[in-house]
């Protein structure tokens, strides 16, 4: 097998994962009308996977480092397994809440241990593009993965979708163990010398985009089935279709955010997207009961949201060009804890607010991170002048 096709596999496997992580925005309404609870406490099972995932892959990645990834990748996806199945046949909220504990620390390791395997089996000079393969798997979780499972959540339960989650990852772990070689680790890094590139004003200003625009953007995605279904008057029979175009458009928005950036600049194509992203989610709160505006609201948010994720990749790469690993690590951290903080922000909001309101919220938040975006700019400059002289 080529290693193209081991990279496929490898997308394949990172969009299951995400779709386990994404899942539960679309069907929250279903999970807290099974188990009496509110949609507050449901979006809670997304704050606690992102939070988990944020703290706890740091750690278990330095601590599994010299391990052979082969064997981490399989370790990994069958702690994703265990979770998944204990997610389906476990009662109650509290034990679905410590299954999503363990179902992130799972994902964690197997997200960073594609992108690691992906950049070790690239031909020569594809590293990038095979990367992105994989990161873009992830990324189609929100087009496929959340509108399909909403629609086996609507035909056999929800609980349905993790066990077909648990299936298709014991099959991913087979494939694994026949086609991925058995691959060196990498050379321990403390976790102090990670984190102490935090103490650069540069550094923190740039992750702080990333903590703010996601976790906006996680205010209101968190609560984006039942705001359609109650706020906006979406029809249950819209609501898979509807995701679906969510998920396309944001396919398309992180590939012509990947090109702009490259061909019109970071800062422009952050700024516009992050700006398209405010008006949309504004706009959403005042659609009204039109499908036809909802939908194509929806797709503006979705585009103007994800143009911005490729950008900020390569902005933060360029912040530490030496240190271009540890970057984009911590930000996957970061841009995990924004989506608990997100989703915590959002359920604060819905219960103490109300649902209407998580749009605005979400709104201040893409706003304070293109002003981070102009204070990183600013200290850029002086820095240019700065070696200049």
């Amino acid at each position: 097998m080529t290693s193209t096709w081991k990279i496929y596999i490898l997308a394949i496997i990172s969009f299951l994962v995400g779709t386990s992580e994404y899942i539960v925005s679309g069907i929250l309404d279903k999970i807290a009308d099974s188990m009496g609870i509110t949609v507050v406490a449901a979006g809670q099972l997304i704050t606690v996977f992102s939070l988990t995932y944020a703290i706890a892959t740091p750690v278990l990645m330095a601590m599994t480092a010299k391990w052979d990834r082969r064997r981490l990748m399989i370790t990994a996806l069958g702690i994703f397994v265990v979770a998944n199945i204990l997610s389906f046949v476990l009662p109650g909220y509290e034990l679905l809440l410590a299954s999503r504990i363990l179902m992130a620390l799972g994902a964690g390791m197997v997200v960073v241990t594609a992108l690691s395997i992906a950049a070790k089996i690239a031909p020569e000079g594809k590293q990038a593009g095979s990367l992105a393969t994989v990161i873009m798997g992830f990324t189609a979780s929100l087009i496929i993965g959340v509108p399909l499972g909403r629609m086996v959540a609507a035909a056999f339960g929800w609980k349905a979708v993790f066990i077909g989650i648990a299936l298709l990852g014991i099959v991913a772990m087979l494939i694994i163990s026949v086609t991925i070689p058995r691959i060196q680790g990498d050379a321990h890094v403390p976790l102090r010398q990670q984190f102490s590139l935090l103490k650069n004003p540069r550094v923190a200003l740039g992750l702080s985009i990333s903590f703010f625009w996601l976790g906006g953007y996680s205010v209101a995605y968190t609560y984006l089935s039942p705001y359609l279904l109650q706020i906006s008057g979406l029809q249950e029979s819209l609501l898979s279709t509807a995701l679906l175009a969510f998920g396309i458009a944001s396919l398309v928005g992180s590939k012509l955010g990947g090109f702009s950036a490259d061909k019109k600049g970071v800062t422009f194509t952050l700024l516009s997207g992050m700006t398209l992203h405010v008006i949309a989610l504004i706009l959403l709160s005042l659609a009204g009961h039109s499908a036809f505006a909802v939908f194509a609201i929806l797709i503006l948010w979705s585009f103007a949201a994800w143009s911005t994720g490729p950008a900020q990749q390569y902005n933060l790469v360029t912040i530490k060009p030496e240190s271009s690993g540890v970057m984009l690590g911590l930000n996957q951290s970061m841009m995990q804890l924004s989506m608990a903080a997100g989703a915590g922000i959002g359920g604060v909001v819905v219960s103490g607010v109300s649902l209407s309101a998580v749009t605005w919220i979400g709104a201040v938040g893409v706003v304070i991170a293109m002003l981070a975006l102009l204070g990183l700019n600013q200290l850029s400059a002086r820095r240019k002048v700065a070696a200049a002289e």
